[in-house]
């Protein structure tokens, strides 16, 4: 337990602690940027706030990526899911809502929108499934389509001609995603807690996710023992995109109410550390979901109030992939050494 513990701990120490001496080097002070970030992300009440509704949509995306990994497969493909699915949500919204109420609205956008990320999934497991092709390779590609194209509906046919940026109708604040106990938080947050704690039980308490993990652990095992690899990798796209996607339309239903070109906010492949982190547990990685957007919320004041690119988020997320890495490889090393 303690060195489990470790393992999740020593990463995010030692990118805080390279983090604090890189800002040293550049003349500026670790200590006052930390206790901005966690004053701002956390003991802030607005801030606070703005953490939680940051916290929706990573939260849905790492409920997908759960999914994925835990059937060995490499959904990389998640910002392409994500901003198709924000599209057909943004475009979408401000058109019903004309003819029917907000909540009918809500649900009929969240369930187009888990359809359209879901489309986006299937020629990535189509390729996996009938030519064993890696998916690594073919989601990259999807998503470099996905958030070209997302750009492209837009800019052309969804573009809303009253408003020289383009971007896609708005849809009114009171339309949007309810909020909770008189505060700015919307309930995309209940959504997406919701949505991990059914991934948690479904992965680890159910058969469907036993048959999973089965295949992602040995596809060959999975073969003998009956099961339909090629359908259970088909599903495991499914399911995955499909959160991903639903994050997509909370983010721009509970948020934004559009949708402007060249608007990617990358959450996917900031999500993957968070998971591994949390070494594919659905319960731990809200913790460390809660713990990056306090960063990412926190970062943003900080950087304003000393003159740090706000992308320096960025470097501590890549020197947590760096540790996370070497811990990993340490803890590898330690194994084979015992085996010995």
């Amino acid at each position: 337990m303690i060195f489990s513990t470790a393992r999740v701990l020593v990463p995010i120490i030692m990118a805080l602690v390279v983090g604090g001496l890189i800002l040293f080097a550049l003349g500026k002070d670790p200590f006052a940027y930390y206790e901005y970030v966690v004053q701002r992300g956390l003991l802030s009440w607005s801030g606070f706030q703005q953490t939680l509704i940051r916290s929706a949509p990573l939260l849905l995306i790492a409920s997908g990526l759960i999914v994925a990994f835990r059937a060995g497969i490499w959904n990389l493909g998640v910002d392409g899911q994500f901003l198709l699915a924000a599209v057909a949500s943004a475009a979408l919204a401000p058109v019903l809502i004309v003819a029917l109420p907000s909540w009918l609205t809500i649900i009929i956008c969240c369930g187009v929108s888990i359809a359209v990320a879901m489309a986006w999934s299937v020629v990535p497991a189509f390729l996996k499934t009938r030519y064993g092709l890696n998916e690594i390779i073919t989601t990259l590609m999807m998503t470099f389509l996905g958030i070209s194209f997302a750009n492209v509906l837009v800019k052309l046919p969804f573009n809303d001609p009253d408003n020289t940026v383009p971007q896609t109708m708005t849809l009114p604040v009171t339309d949007r995603l309810g909020r909770l106990f008189d505060t700015t938080i919307h309930s995309g947050i209940i959504i997406s807690l919701v949505a991990v704690f059914a991934v948690h039980f479904v992965m680890t308490r159910t058969a469907f996710g036993l048959k999973l993990q089965i295949v992602g652990s040995n596809p060959r095992a999975a073969k003998h023992a009956g099961l339909n690899v090629g359908r259970l990798t088909f599903a495991t796209f499914a399911i995955s995109a499909g959160l991903v996607g639903l994050g997509g339309a909370v983010e721009i239903l509970g948020v934004w109410g559009t949708m402007r070109a060249d608007w990617n906010p990358a959450y996917g492949l900031l999500v993957i550390p968070l998971v591994f982190l949390a070494r594919f547990h659905g319960i731990a990685v809200i913790g460390f979901t809660l713990l990056f957007a306090i960063l990412m919320i926190g970062g943003e004041s900080a950087s304003r109030r000393m003159g740090v690119p706000n992308f320096y988020v960025l470097v501590l997320v890549a020197l947590l992939l760096i540790f996370l890495a070497l811990v990993e490889y340490l803890d590898h090393l330690s194994h084979k050494r015992k085996k010995a």
